[in-house]
């Protein structure tokens, strides 16, 4: 009861003060003229001061709001600016790689060989020197055993197995590399193999035969599908093997296998 006896007075009371408001505002005759200035300049204090904060926080919300515009450009220009560099880098390798390539064509012995160029792209990851990777596979005719050269026909190593798009190669520095070669200058004849990737030595050489420092060893073209003729390096070191029974020379390989870029493979 007590509810609706409050709420019929406030609806009264609402109505009366609504009325009231509309004639002062609607200040019949000016009669209502000094109380709404009076009105007026009571409440400009605090219309300013709204005003004022409410620009202020208009100010703010689109400081805030160019910020984050701001924010998502630099993103965009930051990732525009890592594809650049990275599309840059690939342009600046491919570069690198067709000199390197062009200046290898131009040394390799095409004219005696159907040979396949392909660039290192892996390398034995315990530094020893025993294998490389090229790409360059199955879908390229590349085979088991082809022989891989370096430049002007240096023996690098032979292919030891073949993927669809990928080689790898056994180095001559490869301990299970065996590879019939010869001295150029002596005739001498044994058989190259690598020395656990340090090096590469030339064993089971007769003691009748002659071996010399400074000697050429090349390809002797026997028991394999490797050609005669393909340079393997210069005779470091002559010694006798440790059962006396033959002479082995430490060979001084020309191709560094460690800075190799491109090579190719000997498909004919």
């Amino acid at each position: 009861m007590g509810i609706k006896i409050f709420t019929k007075k406030s609806s009264k009371f609402l109505i009366v003060a609504i009325i009231c408001l509309g004639i002062i505002f609607l200040n019949p005759k000016g009669f209502f003229t000094p109380l709404r200035i009076f009105t007026f300049k009571l409440a400009y204090p605090f219309q300013k001061t709204f005003y004022l904060a409410g620009k202020s926080i208009n100010k703010y919300s689109n400081f805030l709001r160019s910020l984050s515009e701001i924010k998502k450009e630099n993103e965009k220009l930051i990732k525009e600016n890592h594809f650049l560099q990275s599309e840059f880098s690939k342009l600046k390798n491919q570069k690198r790689e067709n000199e390197v390539l062009r200046s290898q064509l131009e040394l390799a012995p095409r004219s005696d060989f159907e040979l396949e160029a392909g660039f290192v792209i892996g390398e034995d990851l315990q530094g020893l020197g025993s294998w490389i990777m090229i790409d360059k596979g199955k879908n390229d005719g590349i085979k088991l055993g082809m022989p891989v050269i370096f430049s002007q026909g240096i023996l690098v190593g032979k292919v030891e197995e073949v993927f669809s798009d990928t080689s790898k190669i056994a180095l001559l520095s490869n301990s299970e590399s065996a590879i019939n070669a010869v001295d150029l200058e002596t005739g001498a004849k044994g058989v190259l193999r690598g020395d656990y990737g340090l090096g590469i030595i030339l064993d089971l050489v007769s003691q009748k035969e002659v071996l010399n420092s400074g000697d050429i060893i090349i390809t002797s073209g026997l028991g394999s599908n490797i050609p005669k003729g393909l340079l393997i390096g210069k005779v470091q070191e002559v010694r006798s093997s440790i059962d006396n029974l033959f002479q082995q020379a430490v060979i001084n390989p020309s191709a560094q296998f460690q800075k190799l870029d491109v090579v190719f493979v000997i498909k004919k």
